[in-house]
C-alpha cells in the first residue's frame, strides 16, 4: 500500500464554521475514513495541527476531538516541512498576513472566502501565490450542496430548455441581543464595517462563484444595500452601532443574457423551504432549489392560471411539482472540496478554484458596494 501522509495546518478554526465544517465534518471525517482512497493500493492520510492565538480554546478543541497537534506558534508550524497545507479560517482582515506567511514558507494555501475586502488586495494575494509557484485554493462550498448538484444535473440534461431567469432568497432573522433570552447567533464583527463585516462582502462572494459556475459568467451588477437594524448587542452585553450593511438586494446580468436576482438579509423571518432557496425558470421547465432538495415542474405540468382576485385561488400552486430523487450518496460539501484540494496538492490533479477565482467574488462585492453608493449598474472587468 502506497501511503501519502500530509500535515495540514488549520488556522483559526475555533469559530463555529471552522470547527463544524472544516475540522469535524471535513478533515476529521477524512481521518476517520482512513484517508482519501486514491486506488485500492494508494491512500492519502491527513494529520491536522490546530493553530491560533487562544491557547485554552485550542487545547479544549484538540482534546475534545482527539487532535494530537496544536500550537499558538504559527511560525513553528509553518517551518515544519511535514506540514504541506496551510488553511486559514480567521477573520478577513487578518487573512493577507497569514497568506503572506504561508507563501514565504512555501506551503500550499487553502482559505475561506472572502480573501480580502478590496479587489486589489485579493488580486495581489492571488498573484503572490502564482508568482511563488504555490498551489492555492478558496472555499466554494455551495457548488457541492446536494440541491445544487441536482440542479446542475438537470441543466446538463437540458431539462430547462433555455434558462431565462434565476431568483435567490437567502437569510434568516439574526437576533439583536436586545430582547431577553434571545441572544444574537452571529458574531458582532459581522455588523461592523471597520472589522470587515457586511452581508454584501460576505454573500456576493458566494453568489459570484455559484452563478458563474452554474448559470454563466456575471457581466454586470445593480445592488442596493441597507443597514436595517442600526444597533445590536455584542458578546460582552454592550450595545454597539451597526456600521455594516445587514441586507442587500442585487440583480446580475449574465454574459449569456440570463437575469439573476439575489436577496440576502439577516433581517428576515423564513417562510420558505430552506434558509437559501433559488427559483430557476426556463422555456421547458422550472425548479425550486434548496440546500438539499430540488423540485421541478415541466412544461407539461405547468398550470394555466387566470387572474381573478374576487374568488379564492382554485389552483394549488404547490401541486404539480416533483422532487428530484437522490441519485447517489451526497457527502458534505466542504469535505468534497477539501478532498479535491488535497488531491491537487499530493497528486497534482486539476483544481480551478484558486485565489484568483476567489478574487472574482471580492470584485462582485466591491462592484455591489459601488452600485449602491452611486445608484447605478456596474460592469465587471477582467482580473489579472
Amino acid at each position: 500500500m502506497k501511503t501519502h501522509r500530509i500535515g495540514i495546518i488549520l488556522n483559526g478554526v475555533t469559530g463555529r464554521m471552522g470547527t463544524n465544517q472544516h475540522l469535524i465534518r471535513s478533515i476529521l471525517a477524512i481521518r476517520e475514513e482512513g484517508g482519501i482512497r486514491v486506488s485500492p493500493d494508494e491512500v492519502i492520510e491527513v494529520d491536522p495541527i490546530l493553530t491560533g492565538r487562544n491557547e485554552n480554546k485550542l487545547r479544549e478543541l484538540a482534546e475534545k476531538h482527539n487532535v494530537e497537534r496544536w500550537t499558538t506558534d504559527l511560525d513553528a508550524a509553518l517551518a515544519d516541512d511535514y506540514n504541506q497545507i496551510f488553511f486559514d479560517a480567521s477573520s478577513t482582515l487578518h487573512r493577507a498576513r497569514f497568506v503572506e506567511m504561508a507563501v514565504k514558507a512555501g506551503k500550499a494555501i487553502y482559505c475561506e472566502k472572502p480573501t480580502a475586502v478590496e479587489t486589489d488586495e485579493a488580486v495581489r494575494l492571488a498573484n503572490l501565490c502564482r508568482d511563488a509557484g504555490v498551489k492555492n485554493g478558496v472555499v466554494h462550498d455551495k457548488l457541492w450542496l446536494t440541491g445544487i448538484r441536482k440542479l446542475k444535473m438537470l441543466i446538463d440534461q437540458g431539462f430547462f430548455g433555455e434558462i431565462l431567469s434565476v431568483r435567490g432568497e437567502f437569510g434568516y432573522w439574526v437576533f439583536t441581543g436586545h430582547d431577553g433570552d434571545q441572544p444574537a447567533q452571529r458574531p458582532s464583527w459581522n455588523y461592523r464595517k471597520e472589522d470587515g463585516g457586511g452581508i454584501i462582502i460576505d454573500m456576493l462572494c458566494h453568489w459570484r462563484y455559484l452563478v458563474d459556475n452554474v448559470f454563466g459568467n456575471i457581466k454586470s451588477v445593480s445592488c442596493l444595500g441597507a443597514t436595517h437594524i442600526p444597533e445590536r448587542i455584542d458578546e460582552q452585553g454592550k450595545a454597539y452601532a451597526a456600521t455594516a450593511d445587514d441586507a442587500c438586494y442585487a440583480t446580475f446580468e449574465l454574459e449569456n443574457g440570463v437575469i439573476c436576482q439575489f436577496n440576502s438579509s439577516w433581517d428576515v423571518r423564513v417562510r420558505r423551504d430552506d434558509l437559501f432557496v433559488m427559483n430557476v425558470d426556463g422555456t421547458k421547465g422550472s425548479a425550486v432549489v434548496g440546500l438539499r432538495k430540488c423540485r421541478v415542474q415541466s412544461l407539461g405540468m405547468t398550470p394555466k392560471p387566470v387572474w381573478n382576485p374576487d374568488i379564492d385561488q382554485p389552483i394549488d400552486f404547490y401541486e404539480g411539482w416533483q422532487e428530484v430523487p437522490d441519485a447517489t450518496n451526497y457527502d458534505n460539501a466542504f469535505k468534497i472540496q477539501w478532498e479535491l484540494f488535497i488531491r491537487h496538492v499530493v497528486l497534482d490533479e486539476p483544481f480551478p478554484y484558486d485565489l484568483m477565482e476567489g478574487a472574482k467574488g471580492v470584485q462582485l462585492a466591491e462592484a455591489g458596494l459601488q452600485s449602491w453608493a452611486e445608484r447605478k449598474w456596474v460592469d465587471l472587468g477582467e482580473l489579472g
